[in-house]
Protein backbone atom coordinates (compact mmCIF):
# COMPACT_ATOMS: atom_id res chain seq x y z
CA UNK A 1 0.00 0.00 0.00
CA UNK A 2 1.16 3.54 -0.89
CA UNK A 3 -0.81 5.66 1.08
CA UNK A 4 0.96 7.96 3.63
CA UNK A 5 1.49 6.85 7.06
CA UNK A 6 -1.02 9.87 8.52
CA UNK A 7 -3.51 8.50 6.46
CA UNK A 8 -4.05 5.55 8.76
CA UNK A 9 -5.53 7.92 11.75
CA UNK A 10 -7.31 10.72 9.29
CA UNK A 11 -11.17 11.01 9.36
CA UNK A 12 -12.33 13.39 6.80
CA UNK A 13 -15.06 16.54 7.20
CA UNK A 14 -15.95 17.28 3.37
CA UNK A 15 -17.23 20.14 1.87
CA UNK A 16 -18.13 22.13 -1.24
CA UNK A 17 -17.28 25.36 -0.47
CA UNK A 18 -18.82 27.66 -3.32
CA UNK A 19 -22.01 26.07 -2.02
CA UNK A 20 -21.36 26.03 1.82
CA UNK A 21 -20.33 29.83 2.17
CA UNK A 22 -23.05 30.70 0.27
CA UNK A 23 -21.43 32.55 -2.66
CA UNK A 24 -22.90 33.32 -6.27
CA UNK A 25 -23.18 30.45 -8.85
CA UNK A 26 -21.91 32.24 -11.33
CA UNK A 27 -18.72 34.17 -11.39
CA UNK A 28 -18.80 38.00 -12.72
CA UNK A 29 -15.85 39.16 -14.21
CA UNK A 30 -16.93 42.97 -12.44
CA UNK A 31 -17.67 41.37 -9.19
CA UNK A 32 -15.77 43.14 -6.00
CA UNK A 33 -13.60 40.12 -4.08
CA UNK A 34 -15.56 38.39 -1.23
CA UNK A 35 -13.68 37.12 1.55
CA UNK A 36 -15.90 34.01 2.92
CA UNK A 37 -12.87 31.78 3.43
CA UNK A 38 -12.98 32.36 6.66
CA UNK A 39 -16.71 31.13 7.01
CA UNK A 40 -15.12 27.74 6.62
CA UNK A 41 -12.38 28.57 9.26
CA UNK A 42 -15.65 28.87 11.72
CA UNK A 43 -16.36 25.00 11.09
CA UNK A 44 -13.32 23.85 12.17
CA UNK A 45 -13.86 23.43 15.82
CA UNK A 46 -17.37 21.81 14.83
CA UNK A 47 -15.11 19.58 12.88
CA UNK A 48 -12.61 18.71 15.47
CA UNK A 49 -15.86 18.56 18.30
CA UNK A 50 -17.62 15.73 15.74
CA UNK A 51 -13.98 13.53 15.72
CA UNK A 52 -12.82 14.65 12.12
CA UNK A 53 -9.09 15.66 11.46
CA UNK A 54 -9.13 16.25 7.82
CA UNK A 55 -10.82 18.80 5.95
CA UNK A 56 -11.30 17.83 2.12
CA UNK A 57 -12.17 21.24 0.11
CA UNK A 58 -14.29 20.73 -2.81
CA UNK A 59 -12.70 23.26 -6.15
CA UNK A 60 -11.72 26.62 -4.48
CA UNK A 61 -9.82 27.70 -7.60
CA UNK A 62 -10.80 30.29 -10.17
CA UNK A 63 -13.96 29.24 -12.20
CA UNK A 64 -16.62 30.35 -14.01
CA UNK A 65 -19.67 28.64 -12.13
CA UNK A 66 -19.71 25.48 -10.07
CA UNK A 67 -16.03 25.39 -9.69
CA UNK A 68 -15.39 22.30 -11.86
CA UNK A 69 -14.88 24.68 -14.65
CA UNK A 70 -11.62 25.81 -13.98
CA UNK A 71 -10.61 29.27 -15.43
CA UNK A 72 -6.98 29.39 -13.19
CA UNK A 73 -5.25 26.92 -11.28
CA UNK A 74 -3.43 29.31 -9.35
CA UNK A 75 -5.89 31.41 -7.99
CA UNK A 76 -8.11 31.46 -5.23
CA UNK A 77 -12.16 31.91 -6.81
CA UNK A 78 -12.46 35.71 -6.03
CA UNK A 79 -16.11 34.15 -4.55
CA UNK A 80 -14.01 32.83 -1.89
CA UNK A 81 -10.97 35.09 -1.09
CA UNK A 82 -8.08 35.64 -2.35
CA UNK A 83 -4.30 34.07 -0.74
CA UNK A 84 -4.14 35.80 2.35
CA UNK A 85 -7.72 34.56 2.89
CA UNK A 86 -6.19 31.03 1.95
CA UNK A 87 -3.03 31.11 3.89
CA UNK A 88 -4.79 31.59 7.37
CA UNK A 89 -6.95 29.07 6.74
CA UNK A 90 -4.27 26.73 6.07
CA UNK A 91 -3.08 27.95 9.60
CA UNK A 92 -6.23 27.40 11.14
CA UNK A 93 -6.11 23.98 10.23
CA UNK A 94 -2.47 23.42 11.36
CA UNK A 95 -3.20 24.78 14.72
CA UNK A 96 -5.87 22.38 14.79
CA UNK A 97 -4.16 19.32 13.50
CA UNK A 98 -6.30 19.13 10.56
CA UNK A 99 -4.97 17.59 7.28
CA UNK A 100 -6.42 19.26 4.32
CA UNK A 101 -6.95 17.71 0.75
CA UNK A 102 -7.72 19.79 -2.68
CA UNK A 103 -10.08 18.78 -5.28
CA UNK A 104 -7.97 19.03 -8.83
CA UNK A 105 -9.94 19.38 -11.67
CA UNK A 106 -7.25 17.82 -14.33
CA UNK A 107 -9.49 16.38 -16.91
CA UNK A 108 -10.81 18.99 -18.06
CA UNK A 109 -11.12 23.09 -18.16
CA UNK A 110 -13.19 25.80 -18.50
CA UNK A 111 -14.40 26.81 -22.57
CA UNK A 112 -12.83 30.52 -20.92
CA UNK A 113 -9.40 28.67 -20.48
CA UNK A 114 -7.04 31.39 -21.52
CA UNK A 115 -4.59 28.79 -23.23
CA UNK A 116 -7.41 26.68 -24.63
CA UNK A 117 -9.12 30.26 -26.02
CA UNK A 118 -5.27 30.98 -27.03
CA UNK A 119 -4.90 27.58 -28.90
CA UNK A 120 -8.15 27.84 -30.93
CA UNK A 121 -7.31 31.13 -32.00
CA UNK A 122 -3.87 30.17 -33.00
CA UNK A 123 -3.12 26.31 -33.85
CA UNK A 124 0.54 27.33 -33.78
CA UNK A 125 0.27 28.50 -30.35
CA UNK A 126 2.36 27.15 -27.54
CA UNK A 127 -0.81 25.67 -25.77
CA UNK A 128 -2.43 23.84 -29.11
CA UNK A 129 -0.82 20.52 -27.87
CA UNK A 130 -2.75 20.59 -24.67
CA UNK A 131 -6.13 19.87 -26.17
CA UNK A 132 -8.10 17.87 -28.86
CA UNK A 133 -8.58 20.61 -31.56
CA UNK A 134 -9.81 19.77 -34.83
CA UNK A 135 -8.43 22.71 -37.26
CA UNK A 136 -9.99 21.10 -39.89
CA UNK A 137 -13.51 22.76 -39.29
CA UNK A 138 -14.57 26.61 -39.09
CA UNK A 139 -14.20 27.05 -36.44
CA UNK A 140 -11.90 24.33 -34.74
CA UNK A 141 -13.49 22.36 -32.78
CA UNK A 142 -12.63 20.80 -29.32
CA UNK A 143 -12.75 17.42 -27.44
CA UNK A 144 -15.46 18.38 -24.74
CA UNK A 145 -16.20 15.98 -21.54
CA UNK A 146 -19.16 14.16 -21.04
CA UNK A 147 -21.07 16.19 -23.88
CA UNK A 148 -20.56 19.45 -21.72
CA UNK A 149 -19.46 22.83 -24.21
CA UNK A 150 -18.49 24.15 -20.87
CA UNK A 151 -16.05 21.39 -20.09
CA UNK A 152 -12.99 20.76 -22.11
CA UNK A 153 -10.90 17.78 -21.92
CA UNK A 154 -7.15 18.38 -21.51
CA UNK A 155 -4.73 16.16 -23.88
CA UNK A 156 -2.97 14.17 -21.40
CA UNK A 157 -0.44 12.11 -23.75
CA UNK A 158 0.95 15.64 -23.88
CA UNK A 159 4.16 16.10 -21.83
CA UNK A 160 3.54 19.99 -21.23
CA UNK A 161 0.18 18.66 -19.74
CA UNK A 162 1.61 16.46 -17.66
CA UNK A 163 4.30 19.21 -16.63
CA UNK A 164 1.44 21.74 -15.87
CA UNK A 165 -0.42 19.68 -13.84
CA UNK A 166 2.53 18.66 -11.73
CA UNK A 167 3.72 22.40 -11.42
CA UNK A 168 -0.24 22.98 -10.11
CA UNK A 169 -0.14 20.29 -7.57
CA UNK A 170 3.20 21.15 -6.09
CA UNK A 171 2.70 24.80 -5.85
CA UNK A 172 -0.37 23.96 -3.15
CA UNK A 173 1.59 21.62 -1.39
CA UNK A 174 4.01 24.07 -0.79
CA UNK A 175 1.16 26.35 0.44
CA UNK A 176 0.77 23.89 3.02
CA UNK A 177 -2.22 21.36 2.23
CA UNK A 178 -1.43 17.58 2.62
CA UNK A 179 -2.63 16.37 -0.79
CA UNK A 180 -5.39 15.53 -3.56
CA UNK A 181 -8.78 14.28 -4.49
CA UNK A 182 -8.13 14.10 -8.58
CA UNK A 183 -11.45 14.81 -9.99
CA UNK A 184 -12.60 12.46 -13.09
CA UNK A 185 -9.56 10.24 -12.57
CA UNK A 186 -11.82 7.12 -14.10
CA UNK A 187 -11.94 9.69 -17.25
CA UNK A 188 -7.85 9.68 -17.85
CA UNK A 189 -5.57 7.00 -18.74
CA UNK A 190 -4.02 5.71 -15.84
CA UNK A 191 -0.69 6.02 -17.49
CA UNK A 192 -1.24 10.02 -16.82
CA UNK A 193 -1.47 9.64 -13.40
CA UNK A 194 1.72 7.79 -12.66
CA UNK A 195 4.13 10.48 -14.47
CA UNK A 196 2.80 13.36 -12.66
CA UNK A 197 2.56 11.72 -9.33
CA UNK A 198 5.99 10.24 -9.39
CA UNK A 199 7.26 13.28 -9.79
CA UNK A 200 5.40 15.37 -7.30
CA UNK A 201 6.30 12.55 -4.44
CA UNK A 202 9.78 12.86 -5.74
CA UNK A 203 9.06 16.21 -3.92
CA UNK A 204 6.17 15.95 -1.82
CA UNK A 205 6.72 11.84 0.00
CA UNK A 206 4.05 12.51 2.13
CA UNK A 207 1.34 13.52 -0.23
CA UNK A 208 -1.51 11.78 -0.48
CA UNK A 209 -3.28 11.18 -3.91
CA UNK A 210 -6.95 10.12 -3.97
CA UNK A 211 -8.65 8.96 -7.88
CA UNK A 212 -12.24 10.06 -8.29
CA UNK A 213 -13.35 6.39 -9.48
CA UNK A 214 -17.12 5.29 -10.30
CA UNK A 215 -16.48 1.48 -10.93
CA UNK A 216 -13.65 0.13 -9.56
CA UNK A 217 -11.18 -1.59 -11.76
CA UNK A 218 -8.47 -2.87 -9.82
CA UNK A 219 -5.80 -3.00 -12.66
CA UNK A 220 -6.53 0.50 -13.40
CA UNK A 221 -6.46 1.58 -10.39
CA UNK A 222 -2.56 0.01 -9.42
CA UNK A 223 -1.55 1.42 -12.92
CA UNK A 224 -2.74 5.00 -12.09
CA UNK A 225 -0.45 4.31 -8.34
CA UNK A 226 -2.74 6.60 -6.39
CA UNK A 227 -3.13 5.79 -3.07
CA UNK A 228 -6.74 6.08 -2.78
CA UNK A 229 -10.03 5.91 -4.67
CA UNK A 230 -13.62 6.91 -3.79
CA UNK A 231 -15.42 4.08 -2.91
CA UNK A 232 -18.39 4.74 -5.03
CA UNK A 233 -18.92 0.82 -5.17
CA UNK A 234 -19.50 0.16 -1.17
CA UNK A 235 -21.37 3.44 -1.14
CA UNK A 236 -23.99 2.57 -3.71
CA UNK A 237 -24.35 -1.25 -2.02
CA UNK A 238 -24.52 0.42 1.71
CA UNK A 239 -27.83 2.53 0.75
CA UNK A 240 -29.20 0.45 -1.69
CA UNK A 241 -28.91 -2.85 0.48
CA UNK A 242 -30.71 -1.37 3.42
CA UNK A 243 -33.28 0.31 1.29
CA UNK A 244 -33.85 -2.44 -0.59
CA UNK A 245 -33.90 -5.11 2.10
CA UNK A 246 -31.09 -7.08 0.39
CA UNK A 247 -27.73 -7.24 3.10
CA UNK A 248 -26.49 -10.46 0.25
CA UNK A 249 -25.05 -7.42 -1.51
CA UNK A 250 -24.00 -5.32 0.39
CA UNK A 251 -21.55 -8.25 1.62
CA UNK A 252 -20.97 -9.27 -2.00
CA UNK A 253 -19.22 -5.60 -2.48
CA UNK A 254 -17.32 -5.53 0.83
CA UNK A 255 -15.85 -9.36 -0.30
CA UNK A 256 -14.89 -7.02 -3.02
CA UNK A 257 -13.52 -4.12 -0.86
CA UNK A 258 -11.20 -6.39 1.00
CA UNK A 259 -9.75 -7.20 -2.51
CA UNK A 260 -8.88 -2.98 -3.04
CA UNK A 261 -7.66 -2.56 0.43
CA UNK A 262 -4.63 -4.86 -0.78
CA UNK A 263 -3.65 -1.73 -3.24
CA UNK A 264 -4.99 1.46 -1.69
CA UNK A 265 -6.67 2.81 0.94
CA UNK A 266 -9.96 3.86 0.28
CA UNK A 267 -12.03 6.67 0.82
CA UNK A 268 -15.04 5.39 1.87
CA UNK A 269 -18.56 7.96 2.52
CA UNK A 270 -22.38 7.63 2.39
CA UNK A 271 -22.87 10.97 0.87
CA UNK A 272 -20.87 13.88 -1.22
CA UNK A 273 -21.46 16.87 -2.96
CA UNK A 274 -22.44 14.77 -6.47
CA UNK A 275 -24.74 12.05 -5.11
CA UNK A 276 -28.18 12.46 -3.16
CA UNK A 277 -27.77 13.06 0.71
CA UNK A 278 -28.14 9.69 2.69
CA UNK A 279 -31.01 11.22 5.13
CA UNK A 280 -32.65 11.58 2.25
CA UNK A 281 -32.13 8.02 0.85
CA UNK A 282 -32.96 5.97 3.47
CA UNK A 283 -34.64 8.69 6.32
CA UNK A 284 -32.65 9.42 9.23
CA UNK A 285 -33.01 5.73 10.95
CA UNK A 286 -31.72 4.49 7.76
CA UNK A 287 -28.91 7.33 7.36
CA UNK A 288 -27.71 5.77 11.28
CA UNK A 289 -27.56 2.17 9.94
CA UNK A 290 -25.78 3.30 6.95
CA UNK A 291 -23.35 5.23 9.04
CA UNK A 292 -22.45 2.37 11.42
CA UNK A 293 -21.10 0.15 8.04
CA UNK A 294 -18.93 3.89 7.10
CA UNK A 295 -17.61 3.31 11.16
CA UNK A 296 -16.56 -0.45 10.63
CA UNK A 297 -15.15 -1.00 7.46
CA UNK A 298 -11.76 -0.19 6.00
CA UNK A 299 -10.30 2.87 4.40
CA UNK A 300 -10.46 6.47 5.10
CA UNK A 301 -13.87 7.64 6.13
CA UNK A 302 -15.67 11.01 4.90
CA UNK A 303 -18.61 12.55 6.70
CA UNK A 304 -20.07 15.06 4.16
CA UNK A 305 -21.04 18.48 5.60
CA UNK A 306 -24.76 18.69 6.97
CA UNK A 307 -25.35 14.71 7.25
CA UNK A 308 -24.16 15.00 11.00
CA UNK A 309 -27.32 16.64 11.49
CA UNK A 310 -29.45 14.94 8.97
CA UNK A 311 -29.47 17.61 6.25
CA UNK A 312 -31.90 16.81 3.42
CA UNK A 313 -30.65 17.10 -0.20
CA UNK A 314 -31.48 15.46 -3.07
CA UNK A 315 -29.64 15.12 -6.76
CA UNK A 316 -31.69 15.94 -10.10
CA UNK A 317 -30.41 15.11 -13.52
CA UNK A 318 -30.92 18.49 -14.63
CA UNK A 319 -29.38 21.89 -14.60
CA UNK A 320 -29.00 23.08 -11.02
CA UNK A 321 -29.72 19.85 -10.21
CA UNK A 322 -27.02 20.11 -7.56
CA UNK A 323 -28.32 22.58 -5.61
CA UNK A 324 -29.52 20.90 -2.81
CA UNK A 325 -26.87 18.54 -1.82
CA UNK A 326 -24.59 21.56 -1.70
CA UNK A 327 -26.10 23.85 0.42
CA UNK A 328 -25.16 27.34 2.00
CA UNK A 329 -24.45 26.72 6.07
CA UNK A 330 -24.95 29.24 8.94
CA UNK A 331 -22.11 31.62 8.89
CA UNK A 332 -20.94 29.79 12.45
CA UNK A 333 -22.27 26.40 13.52
CA UNK A 334 -23.90 27.34 16.75
CA UNK A 335 -26.55 29.16 14.62
CA UNK A 336 -27.47 25.76 12.49
CA UNK A 337 -30.51 24.04 13.51
CA UNK A 338 -30.11 20.67 12.85
CA UNK A 339 -33.37 18.82 11.55
CA UNK A 340 -31.72 15.52 13.41
CA UNK A 341 -29.64 16.49 16.32
CA UNK A 342 -30.11 12.17 17.27
CA UNK A 343 -27.49 12.02 14.12
CA UNK A 344 -24.72 14.27 15.48
CA UNK A 345 -24.98 12.07 18.71
CA UNK A 346 -24.83 8.97 16.50
CA UNK A 347 -21.77 10.68 14.09
CA UNK A 348 -20.20 11.64 17.26
CA UNK A 349 -20.38 8.31 19.11
CA UNK A 350 -19.28 6.05 16.02
CA UNK A 351 -16.33 8.46 15.06
CA UNK A 352 -15.24 7.41 19.05
CA UNK A 353 -15.72 4.15 18.13
CA UNK A 354 -13.42 4.52 15.39
CA UNK A 355 -10.80 6.19 17.51
CA UNK A 356 -11.06 4.17 20.23
CA UNK A 357 -9.98 1.02 17.07
CA UNK A 358 -7.97 2.86 14.78
CA UNK A 359 -7.16 -0.09 13.49
CA UNK A 360 -10.16 -0.56 11.37
CA UNK A 361 -8.56 1.02 8.54
CA UNK A 362 -7.11 -1.46 6.94
CA UNK A 363 -9.41 -3.93 8.54
CA UNK A 364 -11.14 -6.99 6.57
CA UNK A 365 -14.45 -7.77 6.45
CA UNK A 366 -15.76 -11.69 7.11
CA UNK A 367 -19.34 -12.56 6.23
CA UNK A 368 -20.57 -14.34 9.87
CA UNK A 369 -24.46 -14.49 9.23
CA UNK A 370 -26.10 -13.01 5.97
CA UNK A 371 -30.08 -13.24 5.24
CA UNK A 372 -31.92 -10.44 3.23
CA UNK A 373 -32.85 -8.34 6.60
CA UNK A 374 -30.13 -9.29 8.69
CA UNK A 375 -26.28 -9.25 8.15
CA UNK A 376 -23.55 -10.33 11.00
CA UNK A 377 -20.18 -9.47 9.80
CA UNK A 378 -16.68 -9.56 11.97
CA UNK A 379 -13.95 -6.52 10.72
CA UNK A 380 -10.58 -8.25 11.95
CA UNK A 381 -7.43 -7.10 11.60
CA UNK A 382 -4.29 -9.63 13.45
CA UNK A 383 -5.73 -10.26 16.38
CA UNK A 384 -8.20 -7.60 16.96
CA UNK A 385 -11.96 -7.26 16.04
CA UNK A 386 -15.22 -6.06 15.86
CA UNK A 387 -18.60 -8.03 15.51
CA UNK A 388 -20.99 -5.80 13.50
CA UNK A 389 -25.34 -6.94 13.77
CA UNK A 390 -27.47 -5.08 11.00
CA UNK A 391 -31.05 -5.92 11.39
CA UNK A 392 -34.01 -4.86 9.62
CA UNK A 393 -36.81 -7.39 10.24
CA UNK A 394 -38.43 -4.40 12.81
CA UNK A 395 -37.67 -1.32 11.91
CA UNK A 396 -33.22 -0.42 11.94
CA UNK A 397 -31.01 -1.57 14.45
CA UNK A 398 -27.32 -2.15 15.09
CA UNK A 399 -25.47 -4.15 17.92
CA UNK A 400 -21.38 -3.61 17.63
CA UNK A 401 -19.27 -6.38 20.34
CA UNK A 402 -15.74 -6.72 20.93
CA UNK A 403 -13.86 -8.65 23.00
CA UNK A 404 -14.97 -6.64 25.84
CA UNK A 405 -18.69 -6.94 24.86
CA UNK A 406 -21.56 -4.99 23.37
CA UNK A 407 -19.87 -1.68 22.97
CA UNK A 408 -22.56 0.20 20.60
CA UNK A 409 -26.11 -0.14 19.93
CA UNK A 410 -29.09 1.52 18.65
Amino acid sequence: MRAPDWTSAVIWYAIYPLGMVGAPRQAAADAELSHRLGRIEAWLDHLIVLGCNGLALGPIFDSRSHGYDTLDYFRIDPRLGDDADFDHLVQACRERGIRILLDGVFNHVSADFPALVEALADPDAATAGWFHIDYTTSPPTRLNFEGSDDLVRLNHDSPDVVKFVGDVMTYWLARGVDGWRLDAAYAVDPQFWARVLGRVRAEYPQALFVGEVIHTDLARVEAATVDSITAYELWKSTWSAINDHNFFELDWTMTRHNKLLDLVRPLTFVSNHDVTRISSKLGPQGARLALVVLATVGGMPSIYYGDEGGLPGIKYERPGGDDEVRPEMPAEPLGWQMPHPDLWRAHRDLIALRRNHPWLVDARHEAVKVDSERYVYKMSAGDQWLQVELDLTDGYSAVIRDASGEIYRH
